[in-house]
């Protein structure tokens, strides 16, 4: 096996088979205030995922709280340079070691000096690089251009995706074409027909579909009427259906309204009726609106009885919710942000940002996937997370649809939607941004040199 981030794909990996029986009851979730019991402040938000930055590099968490804010505050610079710079622009990744900075690569030998911005109360640098083979249009174009064809000539379809990283067109072929590769004649083959830096990767395994069974079918007794809810309905919880006569878990992942029906986004591949699981084990039912599952799209709408607040779980034990306030395009993600997601079957957790360009292997996505997914570093993925909410602190990024594992089981990265592609007409119900997150600024370079 080639070690690598990339392992064995599973498609609908996040999509979990249980055989609990439970009670389906009628739900009226009215919304919640932000205000709530149990429900984060911004800061409160910002220390839950800057504590696990602080232990994931080492440091102290007031340290871990200026980083991410950073993260946050330099968006809008990045989305300027890429602007600035479009004709040469080959990538921008957030390189956390062994200090905090933005590297952007460029095409091109002439120089363009760095520079440091302020933000999230510290002095960030901006290192450019120069000298990359091709810009990261024309390594899309080229992936769009060739993908058909690359698969084609391969046993069993790969993933590609670009790395902004290195600008490089990556390939992810499965161990079993690995002697294709050898000495390189694979990689520089496909550097040829495509006329971009090329590299290629290695998978365990070729692509699989996944359903993970843990027991048998299911018999639902009779629903308890006048049951009252124990909480209302939220992104980041279970949710059950039966296909076949046998019951799959997804995770719901945020809240959504047309203007006049409120409901939940989850993975397209997710049962199409649902019902909603809360804190006692009781079941909510949602109707089924619709699914859109091709090419860049993995979402499933289904709505509940009544209005819905902002919220999404943001613990393993969901006593914390969140509410979101923003949400942030695609375009606008790097790779190295620190991201997180909370799965019904892993719970919370964050790791880095790999690729904003990723198309998953085999035939995901009712055919070969576009290069629109966003593919997350390991180690927490696990069958039941589909649909799960991705998010960094209130900022809403997109929703979970598959992961890669090792032979092991070891998760190596999981890949989500953004929220740009939710279905048509329905929007992320999101409340105010509220009071800012404030910490003390730690000494700058000025203050260094007083």
């Amino acid at each position: 096996m080639v070690r690598s981030w990339i392992g064995r794909v599973v498609a609908c990996a996040a999509l979990s088979l249980i055989g609990t029986p439970a009670a389906a009851e009628q739900a009226v979730a009215p919304a919640t205030q932000a205000a709530a019991p149990g429900v984060q402040l911004p800061v409160d938000a910002a220390m839950q995922d800057a504590a696990v930055y602080a232990q994931r590099f080492g440091m102290p968490l007031d340290t871990a709280m200026h980083r991410l804010r950073a993260q946050a505050e330099s968006v809008a610079t990045t989305d300027a340079l890429r602007t600035a710079f479009a004709d040469r622009w080959a990538g921008v990744a957030i390189e956390h070691q062994p200090d905090y900075r933005i590297v952007v690569l460029l095409t091109g030998t002439d120089p363009v000096p760095d520079r440091m911005i302020a933000a999230g109360g510290i002095v960030v640098p901006i290192v450019f690089r120069t000298g990359a083979g091709a810009t990261r249009v024309a390594l899309l174009a080229a992936l769009s251009k060739y993908q058909a064809m690359i698969r084609q000539s391969l046993p069993h379809p790969p993933g590609m995706g670009v790395d902004q990283r290195t600008g490089e067109l990556v390939v992810a072929i499965s161990s079993g074409d690995a002697d294709l590769n050898r000495d390189g004649t694979l990689r520089a083959r496909i550097a040829a027909l495509a006329g971009v830096p090329v590299r290629i990767e290695v998978l365990d395994q070729p692509a699989t579909t996944m359903a993970e069974q843990i027991g048998g079918p299911a018999t639902l007794p009779d629903s308890t009427v006048g049951a009252i809810a124990s909480e209302p309905i939220r992104g980041g919880a279970r949710v059950i259906g039966t296909v076949d006569g046998k019951r799959y878990a997804c995770t719901t992942g945020f809240t959504v309204t047309d203007g006049t029906r409120y409901g939940v986004v989850t993975a397209a591949h997710c049962p199409d009726t649902l019902t909603y699981v809360d804190a006692e084990r009781h079941e909510w039912p949602l109707d089924y609106v619709g699914q859109w599952g091709w090419g860049y799209q993995d979402v499933q709408v289904n709505v509940a009885r009544g209005a819905l607040g902002p919220l999404f779980y943001a613990d393993t034990a969901k006593t914390l919710a969140r509410p979101v306030v923003t949400w942030r395009y695609r375009t606008s993600t790097r790779a190295g942000d620190f991201v997180c997601h909370r799965g019904e079957r892993t719970g919370y957790s964050c790791a880095l940002i790999a690729m904003v360009d990723f198309a998953p292997a085999g035939d995901l996505c009712g055919g070969a996937c576009l290069p629109t997914w966003v593919a997350v570093e390991g180690p927490t993925c696990r069958g039941g997370d589909s649909g799960a909410p991705v998010f960094e602190g209130t900022t809403a990024l997109g929703i979970v649809k598959g992961g890669t594992y090792a032979k092991n089981g070891t998760c190596l990265f999981y890949y989500y939607m953004s929220t740009d592609y939710l279905p048509p007409g329905w929007t992320l119900v999101h409340q105010p941004a509220a009071v800012p997150v404030m910490v003390q600024p730690l000494p700058t370079v000025a203050d260094t040199a007083r």
